[in-house]
Formats: C-alpha cells, sequence, structure tokens
C-alpha cells in the first residue's frame, strides 16, 4: 500500500511496494505540489493546528518555509490564524469532522510580513495511519476576490441612493415581464403608493402595462437584435386606468458568462410632446388619402433611419415604387377606383413591412419605403420580393378583378449616397432601370449589387431545380475519440452545379433559409444521411452517431418531431444512432416551445446537442433548462489555442463546465496535433477538424470504416 511520511523539506515521499521491488514516484507528486495554487497540508486536530505536512505553497501563502510551519517549528498555524476569526474556525471544522463531513471555512491569516490575507480552507478529517484523526485539505489564497466583492458592495450602496433619489423612473425585469426593482419616481408615474406596491401589484408587463400589448413584443425583438432599446415610446396604463406616453431606454444585463439577468433601463413622461406631435402629423405629415407618411414625414424619417444607420452600423434601404399601369386604370375607371387602387396597395404596404420601417405617398402612384436596420443585402431583397408578391395580388375595382405590378428601384446608404437627397434620387434612377427591364421587378442603383441581387434570384431557381431532381450530395465528417477512433459522423450538404460549379454551404444555406428551402434541403440530407447510418451500422457492434444539423425554422415547425421519426422509420434507423445539433437561436423565441420539442424529441430517443457553443448569447442557462446531452465546442475555442493562454484558458473553462455538467464535450476545428492533445488531455470527450479527416464522401468513409475506423497520426 502507498506510504506517506513527512520531512524537514515537507515533502511527501509516496512508495509502492510490490514482488520486483520499489517504485519511486515522488518525483511526480512533487510536481503537483509545486504547482498546486495554495497549500496542501496534514495538522493533528490539537489546539495549535500542528501541521505534520504542508506544501511548498505555503511559502507564498504565509511567508514561512515548510519546515518553520511542521511540528510549530516557528510558528503555528492557529498562531497565524486572525485572533478573531480562531473560534469560528475551530468550530466550522470540528461540526465538519464530527458529521464525517468535508467543510469550507474562509477567514483571515497573517503573514510573516504583517500582511492581512482572506483564505479559503477546504478538506476532511481522516483516520492516519495509526488510527488517530488527522485533517487533510488545501488552503488557497482568496484577497483579490474578497477585496473585489467589498467594492462592489460599496458601488451596490451608491447606486442605491442614486437609484431611491432619481427624478426619472428606474426599473429592473425579468424577460417573462415581472418587476425585480423599481424607485419611488417609477412608482410616481404610474400611480402607486410606492415600489412595493407598483412590484407586488403589476406583475405582467406585458398585458396590463402596455395599452398596445404587442409593444412588449417588440421590446423583447430589439433587444434581442440590438441589446438595448433607445426612446422606445409607448402608451401604458396608470394604477387608475388612465393612460400616458412613456419613452423608455433599456438594455439587457447580463453575468461575467454572458447569462441574461435582467432588463434595466429609465423611463419618462412624453404625453405632452405625443400628444402635440399627433396633432402636427395629422395637420401636415401624412397623405390626406391613404393615411401615409407625405414627403414632409418621409424627410423627417429618412434622417432619422441615416443617423440609426451610421450609429449602429448597419444598411438603409431606400426604395422608390411606380405602380405599372396605374394610369389605364385612373383614365378608364375613373379616380375614384384609383384612390380605391391607392388605398389598397398602402395598406398592403403596411402590413408587408416591419414597424420599424417606413412607407410614404409622394403623390400620384409614386411610393418611398425606407427599410432600416438590415445587416445583409439579402434581407433586403426577399422584403422586397414580398413587397411585388403584395402587388401583385389581384384587387377589386368596380366590382372587377384587377392586377396591377410595380417597378422598384433601390438606394443603399452609405454606398449609394449619404444623404437623403442623394439617396432619393438614386432610387429614382434604378426605378427608371427597372422600368426598363420590363416592369414588375426591383433594380438596385449600385452595379455590383444588382450582379449580386441576380445571382442571388439564379441561385434560388437552380436551388429549386436541385431539389426537385435531388442533386444535392451528403458528405461526412467523422468525429473521433480520444484513441482517434471513429465514433460518429456529421453530415453535411454539399452541391456541385453543371454550370455554376461547387456551390458552398456558405452561399446555399442562407438563401434555403431566406426563402424557406431549408425545409426540403434538410428532408434531403435526412434522408441519405440515415440510409447511410443504417448501412453502416449493420452488425457493427458499436453503431456509430450520425449527426444532423436542425435549422431553426425547420426545428421550430409545426410536426417536426413527427417529421424525424418518420424518416427513421422509413430508413430503419434506431432513434438511438442520431444526434441532432440545434443553435441558440431556437431559444431566443418562444423557449418554452423549444423546450417542449426537445422533450419530445428526447422521448422519441435522439441524442440533442448544442452546436457552436461559445459564440453568439451562448446563456449558460440553456445547458440548465433544456434537455441537451451533448455541447460542441466552437472552432473559435480551439482556434491558437495552443499558443494563446486566454484561448486555452477558455477552452479549459468550457470542456470543465461540460463534464461538471455531464454533457458530452465535442470540439470542432481541431487543426493539428497540439490542439487535440490539449484537448484530450482536458478531458474533452471527441474531436472534429481537418487534422483528422475533411467531410468525405459515404463510399470514402466507408473504406476507412473498413480499415477498422480508427485514423491513424500524421507523421511528425
Amino acid at each position: 500500500m502507498p506510504i506517506i511520511v513527512s520531512d524537514n523539506s515537507a515533502r511527501l515521499r509516496p512508495t509502492s511496494l510490490h514482488a520486483g521491488g520499489v517504485l519511486d514516484g515522488s518525483r511526480v507528486l512533487e510536481t503537483l505540489m509545486n504547482n498546486l495554487q495554495g497549500m496542501a497540508y496534514r495538522c493533528l486536530d490539537d489546539a495549535h493546528w500542528t501541521m505534520i505536512f504542508v506544501s511548498h505553497g505555503c511559502t507564498d501563502l504565509t511567508g514561512y518555509t515548510p519546515s518553520e510551519i511542521i511540528d510549530q517549528s516557528v510558528i503555528s498555524w492557529e498562531m497565524l490564524t486572525h485572533p478573531d476569526d480562531r473560534a469560528r474556525v475551530r468550530h466550522a471544522i470540528h461540526v465538519a469532522a464530527n458529521a464525517r463531513r468535508r467543510f469550507s471555512v474562509e477567514y483571515r491569516i497573517q503573514t510573516r510580513s504583517g500582511e492581512l490575507r482572506w483564505v479559503v480552507e477546504r478538506g476532511v478529517a481522516v483516520s492516519d495511519e495509526q488510527g488517530d484523526r488527522v485533517i487533510e485539505g488545501i488552503i488557497e489564497d482568496v484577497t483579490e476576490r474578497r477585496a473585489m466583492l467589498d467594492a462592489l458592495a460599496q458601488a451596490e450602496s451608491r447606486y442605491r441612493n442614486i437609484f431611491e433619489h432619481a427624478s426619472e423612473g428606474i426599473f429592473q425585469t425579468s424577460s417573462d415581464g415581472r418587476y425585480l426593482a423599481a424607485n419611488p419616481a417609477l412608482a410616481r408615474l404610474y400611480g402607486y403608493p410606492d415600489a412595493q406596491t407598483l412590484i407586488d401589484n403589476l406583475s405582467d408587463i406585458g398585458r396590463r402595462l402596455y395599452v398596445d400589448p404587442t409593444r412588449r413584443d417588440e421590446f423583447h425583438r430589439l433587444m434581442q437584435t440590438h441589446g438595448e432599446v433607445l426612446n422606445f415610446e409607448s402608451e401604458v396604463y396608470r394604477h387608475d386606468g388612465s393612460r400616458i406616453w412613456v419613452s423608455e431606454n433599456a438594455h439587457i444585463v447580463r453575468d461575467a458568462q454572458g447569462e441574461f439577468i435582467c432588463y434595466e433601463g429609465t423611463v419618462q413622461d412624453v404625453s405632452e410632446r405625443r400628444h402635440y406631435q399627433a396633432q402636427l402629423e395629422r395637420q401636415a405629415n401624412h397623405d390626406l388619402l391613404t393615411g401615409l407618411p407625405n414627403r414632409v414625414l418621409l424627410g423627417d424619417r429618412l434622417e432619422q433611419g441615416i443617423a440609426r444607420a451610421e450609429r449602429l452600423g448597419c444598411l438603409l434601404a431606400v426604395v422608390f415604387i411606380d405602380l405599372d399601369n396605374f394610369k389605364f386604370i385612373n383614365d378608364s375607371l375613373g379616380h375614384t377606383a384609383g384612390d380605391d387602387l391607392l388605398t389598397a396597395i398602402a395598406e398592403r404596404f403596411s402590413t408587408t413591412l416591419r414597424g420599424s420601417d417606413t412607407v410614404a405617398r409622394l403623390g400620384g402612384d409614386e411610393f418611398v419605403l425606407v427599410l432600416n436596420d438590415h445587416d445583409e443585402v439579402s434581407g433586403v431583397i426577399s422584403l422586397l420580393e414580398r413587397v411585388l408578391s403584395e402587388i401583385a395580388r389581384p384587387v377589386t375595382l368596380s366590382g372587377r378583378e384587377f392586377q396591377v405590378g410595380a417597378s422598384l428601384g433601390v438606394a443603399l446608404y452609405p454606398e449609394d449616397g449619404r444623404d437623403a437627397q442623394s439617396l432619393l434620387k438614386h432610387a429614382d434612377v434604378a426605378m427608371y432601370a427597372a422600368k426598363d427591364r420590363g416592369r414588375n421587378n426591383f433594380q438596385f442603383f449600385t452595379r455590383e449589387l444588382n450582379r449580386v441581387a441576380e445571382e442571388r434570384l439564379n441561385l434560388e431557381a437552380a436551388m429549386r431545380a436541385a431539389l426537385e431532381q435531388d442533386a444535392f450530395d451528403v458528405h461526412y465528417q467523422p468525429k473521433v475519440d480520444h484513441l482517434r477512433r471513429i465514433v460518429g459522423v456529421e453530415a453535411l450538404a454539399r452541391w456541385f452545379h453543371p454550370e455554376l460549379g461547387a456551390i458552398g454551404p456558405d452561399r446555399f444555406i442562407p438563401v434555403a433559409e431566406e426563402t424557406g428551402l431549408i425545409v426540403p434541403l434538410t428532408t434531403a440530407i435526412l434522408r441519405r444521411a440515415f440510409a447511410a447510418a443504417r448501412r453502416w451500422n449493420h452488425r457493427r457492434e458499436r453503431p456509430l452517431r450520425m449527426a444532423v444539423n436542425l435549422s431553426p425554422r425547420l426545428f421550430l415547425s409545426g410536426d417536426i418531431v413527427a417529421h424525424i421519426a418518420g424518416l427513421l422509420a422509413e430508413a430503419g434507423l434506431s432513434p438511438t444512432q442520431v444526434e441532432l445539433e440545434i443553435t441558440e437561436t431556437v431559444f431566443l423565441g418562444d423557449s418554452d416551445r423549444a423546450v417542449g420539442i426537445l422533450r419530445d424529441f428526447k422521448r422519441l430517443g435522439v441524442s440533442l446537442a448544442m452546436d457552436d457553443f461559445g459564440t453568439g448569447y451562448s446563456s449558460l442557462s440553456y445547458l440548465r433548462r433544456f434537455p441537451l446531452d451533448i455541447i460542441k465546442l466552437d472552432r473559435s475555442l480551439v482556434t491558437g489555442l495552443e499558443h494563446e493562454e486566454e484561448v486555452a484558458m477558455i477552452a479549459r473553462a468550457a470542456i470543465s463546465l461540460g463534464q461538471s455538467l455531464r454533457k458530452t464535450v465535442v470540439a470542432e476545428g481541431v487543426e493539428n496535433q497540439a490542439q487535440f492533445d490539449f484537448l484530450r488531455f482536458q478531458g474533452c470527450d471527441e474531436f472534429q477538424g481537418y487534422l483528422l479527416s475533411r467531410p468525405v464522401p459515404e463510399i470514402e468513409l466507408s473504406g476507412l470504416l473498413a480499415d477498422g475506423g480508427l485514423i491513424p497520426k500524421a507523421p511528425s
């Protein structure tokens, strides 16, 4: 059995006795002790906590060498412990020892230099080789942490004073619409006698505060998109049922790990200004026929949009619209029918666009759209397609159905102009280009963007044809364990077009998401992947797990679980051999619905993985609340970890978190042996990346499996 002794150097000398002789493992233990953060010890349960072993960490911790502390040679641990803390420490340790439990106690010590340090001691009472009770544990320095907590307490006190005496309303709310905190000014604003009464009585902000309950949904949407709301104006109910207009400025508060804590912000009463603005708008800023903003208000909205786009770094699109065949209808049916047509088209614009967008009528059959907050041109293209589709729907005039089209010209800020006048002018030029192209289409002012738009439309058409012809292929990227044995594969869509050549997923997946083609595309990939898994796992002692990505749109579709179950039955594949990979995007909307779908999948028997962990919002609450089996570390947590200590620390923490939560941890993007060795040493379960294998066709993966399924280490 191992024998542990101590000497004046305070080193442990473990010796294992066996028939062949003595195996000295002292170097291993010495290395562990020398690298330990803190001081490991064994002491007697006596009045002085007499140390019989301490590690070398005691010098950094106390200023005393091990030999000065062992056997109270110079000083005892009781004397090192602050006098005000000694009784409390001894009581805590004895209570735990008598109950045969581990203990953890925080207290102060005085170092050799006279410095006071806070430490945390964790340990347990055990019987030594003679059967006597001793204490073993580790003591760590937590002085900096305590100082940080004290500073936070002081900051909290200052914040509380400001909070209580501010002249404007201040709040903190939960994501589900409950007030967590409110100051007296907010209570007065909403007509409550005090803040606690407001908190107790106003339990559903969306339904009981906002006159229009959808404003809470818009609040959530803006928060999820931008992390804040600025000058968010809404009409709200006061406690007595009267209404006022308020303006909110708020942001999301997150903890150090990025996990959501609350919404926090301020509220001001803007009723007087709102009422005055409403009068001005009705008198001067709106078109009398359609009720849409007129040229005056359009200029204001456009200036606001430009300022917002510049501040947020996003795109703003100005769309000039001219209805096709309007003159024919107006001349043949009369001005009343023409007015009815304009009113109907205006209503369609209003229902198609978002609340943050603007549609204005300049006069006659000319309209202008101001489309805000777009990150990609593809989003503008999708919206314009919907606008054209809405305009093209038949409209009944004078008892007859008519169909009109429209020519749309698009100018983007800042590429096509940095002021309202330039953008309107260039959108008008692009509109005439659309008329020249045969009407009922849209054209961008910039030639390059026209090329992108045309390419996207061509790509969508090609995708539809490819899906009809089953022309998409599937490649498989192996996932290996720490011995480089293939334990699973990830199915990845691939597309080679006879004219366009190889088209990467980064090009066709976004188009599929925006057009709804992601549903038939994923179905086609699932069929191929499930059939391949069935072939590979036939009579295989340890079945491979087939991993497939589910897009948020497909995941949240109403019959997704039944759909997957049907495909599994069709392929004759057991659900236990399938992993479904999702991203955190599915949780950002209706999380309760997402939880229900995940639980249905668990009942089906499939495994669930969170893909791209470590990116986006990646709330740790997902791992606690949702029934996930696997977390896949995003490649950003792997790239560079072999030479960047911060990356390595984050990867190490993520793996440790996964292990603590009993999740399988998979590392993506492993590209060299140093990364593989580091991740394996940290306890990562599975690995995936170009070091091991690129995505390969089915026949090539079948060859790897036929050779034993072991991916050999590349020669150095």
